[in-house]
């Protein structure tokens, strides 16, 4: 197993509600977060604890969801690592994507253990959040539409809140050229053509999220990956 993924408790809590929606997305739910070190990252390092309401932007079949509440079942029955930040306890995750047959499959495996909406980030309604996730989202969305989705994030977030946005550092050379092939062929596969990707340096990102108000963080998510990405944490502000 990738030093990236999660423990084998946490793993296994996580993927559990995809067995009710099929073979395959169970299938994909456990090589997801086996291999990709973001979800660890944000376990491990606290990354969303004492933020009580989360908000997943781009949502896929929430994911993001399942792991939150599969580390609060493990804590509560002592099974959370002792040396990993003590686990999140989100009291509302409401998730937004945009395939409504995403949605629906989500819905079904996630039951009421998340909202899931079907929408627009970018004209969809926010409401107020004490984090937001963005994870492998904004380069698919227009290069001109950043600014003004980023803009409403920040004004979503309520005092003290955090962002995480996961992005492509569009300077990685090989590794960002991997990725947007992998990006690309992923599409493909879910018979969704050929998609033009919006891609900016990791300087680029992070002066964009200061031009919207945030100071931001970078922690690398390279570990078990062929993949130039890169985790920013930013707060409003």
């Amino acid at each position: 197993m990738s030093a990236a993924a999660l423990p084998a408790e946490l793993l296994d809590a996580a993927r559990a509600p995809y067995r009710i929606i099929g073979r395959f997305a169970h299938g994909f739910a456990r090589g997801k977060l086996a291999a990709d070190p973001a979800y660890r990252a944000i376990l491990e390092r606290g990354l969303l604890q004492g933020h009580e309401r989360v908000l997943d932007l781009g949502c896929g079949l929430g994911l993001l969801a399942a792991v939150l509440r599969a580390a609060e079942r493990c804590s509560e029955d002592g099974r959370w690592p002792k040396h990993w930040a003590a686990a999140p306890r989100a009291l509302s995750i409401r998730c937004i994507e945009l395939r409504p047959r995403t949605v629906e499959r989500a819905r079904r495996a996630l039951g009421g253990a998340a909202e899931i909406v079907q929408g627009d980030i970018r004209m969809a309604d926010f409401g107020v959040a004490d984090a937001v996730v963005m994870l492998d989202v904004m380069h698919y969305i227009e290069a001109d539409a950043h600014w003004g989705l980023l803009a409403r994030v920040h004004r979503a977030l309520a005092p003290g809140g955090r962002l995480l946005l996961r992005v492509g550092d569009a300077q990685g050379g090989l590794r960002f050229r991997i990725g947007q092939c992998w990006d690309q062929a992923v599409m493909l596969a879910r018979g969704h053509g050929w998609i033009r990707q919006h891609c900016r340096s990791l300087s680029q990102w992070r002066s964009l999220l200061h031009e919207c108000g945030f100071d931001s963080q970078v922690l690398s998510m390279r570990d078990g990956t062929p993949f130039a990405n890169v985790l920013l944490c930013a707060r409003p502000r």
